[in-house]
This record gives C-alpha cells, sequence and structure tokens, in this order.
C-alpha cells in the first residue's frame, strides 16, 4: 500500500489518481478541511503531519509514503527526523520527499530551512527515499484566472526574468514513478520544464492557447509581495520573490532528471496552457 499526503492538492491529488489507475492500492491522506473526490478503490484517511499520533495511525499498512509539508509545516512542526521515525515505526519503509530547488540553492534562507531540514534527516535515516526538489510550478500562474476573465489581463512582477519552471504533472509522474519502482533509493532530483521562460513569454503562451489578446501588466515588487502575502508565510513570499527577481545561476540551469527518469522530454509552458486553457474561460 501507498499512503499520500496533502491528497487533496495540486500534486498529491494527482499522485492518488496516477497510482490507481497503475493498479496500486491507495490510501490518500488529507486534514479533512476540504471536500475530497477519490478515484474508486482508494481509501481515505485524516491525518495531520503536525499530529504524529494521527500521521502514525494513518500510514500503518503503508509501504511507501508521498511526504509533502504545506502552510505553517513549512516553518514549524514535529522534528523532521521524530516524523520520519514515526512512520518508519508504522511500517513505512520507502519516503518520496517534495524538496524545493530554493531549499538548496539559496541554504541560508529561513523560508526552507525546514524543508532543508527534512532533507538532512531522510539522508540520516535507515528508509529509502528520494528527494524532488522542483522549480516553480506552471499552475502558479492560475492566480490569472481572475484578471483573464475579467480584465483581459495578465499581471505579474519581474516581466522579463526567464525561469526553468515545471508542469505539475510532471512532478506528480516523477513522484509515482519512485514510490513505484526501485533504482530511485538516496537519488535527488531536480524538475525544471525544457527551457527558461518569462512571464511575458507566458503571457504570449496562454493567450495564443485561448486564441485571444490578453495585456501583460508589470507588478511592482511590493504589489507581488501583497498578493503572495494572501496565501503564503512571509519568509516564504520573500524568498520567493528573490527567486523571481534575482535568479542565481542553479535557479537558471534546466534539468534532464525528468526525461532521464519518464523517457520524454519535460513539459513546456505552451503545452500546458493548451491542456488547461478551459480552467481560463
Amino acid at each position: 500500500m501507498i499512503a499520500v499526503t496533502g491528497a487533496t492538492g495540486n500534486i498529491g491529488s494527482a499522485i492518488v489518481r496516477e497510482l490507481a489507475e497503475a493498479g496500486e492500492k491507495v490510501v490518500a491522506l488529507s486534514r479533512g478541511e476540504k471536500p475530497i473526490d477519490l478515484p474508486d478503490g482508494v481509501e481515505h484517511r485524516r491525518a495531520d503531519n503536525g499530529d504524529l499520533s494521527s500521521l502514525a495511525e494513518a500510514v500503518t499498512g503503508a509501504r511507501a509514503l508521498f511526504l509533502l509539508i504545506t502552510g505553517p509545516q513549512l516553518v514549524s512542526g514535529p522534528a523532521p527526523a521524530e516524523l520520519l521515525q514515526t512512520v518508519a515505526a508504522a511500517g513505512v519503509r520507502r519516503v518520496v520527499f517534495l524538496s524545493s530547488q530554493g531549499a538548496v540553492t539559496r541554504p541560508g534562507s529561513d523560508a526552507y530551512a525546514r524543508t532543508l531540514e527534512f532533507e538532512k534527516a531522510l539522508a540520516a535515516s535507515d528508509l529509502e527515499w528520494t528527494v524532488l526538489r522542483p522549480s516553480g510550478f506552471f499552475s502558479n500562474t492560475f492566480a490569472w484566472i481572475e484578471p483573464v476573465r475579467t480584465e483581459q489581463i495578465i499581471p505579474a512582477p519581474f516581466g522579463d526574468v526567464g525561469l526553468p519552471q515545471v508542469d505539475p504533472a510532471d512532478v506528480s509522474a516523477m513522484a509515482v514513478a519512485a514510490l513505484r519502482e526501485d533504482g530511485h533509493d538516496r537519488q535527488i532530483y531536480s524538475l525544471t520544464g525544457p527551457e527558461l521562460v518569462t512571464p511575458r513569454e507566458q503571457a504570449q503562451a496562454l493567450a495564443a492557447a485561448l486564441g485571444k489578446e490578453l495585456r501583460f501588466v508589470e507588478l511592482t515588487r511590493e504589489q507581488a509581495r501583497t498578493n503572495m502575502l494572501r496565501f503564503m508565510p512571509e519568509p516564504v513570499a520573500d524568498h520567493t520573490l528573490s527567486i523571481l527577481g534575482e535568479p542565481t545561476p542553479e535557479e537558471q540551469q534546466v534539468s534532464g532528471d525528468v526525461e532521464k527518469v519518464l523517457g520524454r522530454a519535460a513539459t513546456g509552458y505552451g503545452q500546458w496552457a493548451a491542456r488547461v486553457a478551459p480552467a481560463f474561460h
């Protein structure tokens, strides 16, 4: 059995679906705060990574675990080593951890200090483990849905700064491979798209996918920060803005890990935009 934390989220829900389609026995874990629509045969259990007793009960019987930390868990919660010991005692032998590119490109940042602690705890454990370090997600541009629908504009900061952002579907596919297959133990994969893409270029690709004219509006850093603070902790918002505005050479490096593991090229933003275009109508 494979347990998936964050099963109602963008990545977790896709992993649950792909595992179920592959014939795996899956238990979907969430805090129970959102309605959850699961594939046939998938069991739902309530669990909170911040509550180790509930987590231990929820993962009992699972041999592999997809581990995701979000929201408050990004900056606080049980010690990573203790959490890993808890799931191991419940029978988990393999952990696939969704980390972040920023945890290593900017190791001095408080925003991802806890994420890096999880990586270190995994490396020191007796578990089989795989770490996925994605760059920014294409799906972050879903924040443009409302202005596209109501004003035909796309607001974003740093319009001409390119980053090799990644399709969340490629991230979930990599997680499924590491959860199901051998050969990924103690591997760290950097997950990016196939090329650098700027917000202005994303706006053009989205306009082409929608078949309509859209105006790009470049936000100031402070305007973007105000928007981000509505849904992420302050240190994470500041860290994200630093990456978006002043990326390091490592943050602009295109990785071949998606192609190496999945046997196909990583998805480009234009392909992603064409696939999700109905969401913007």
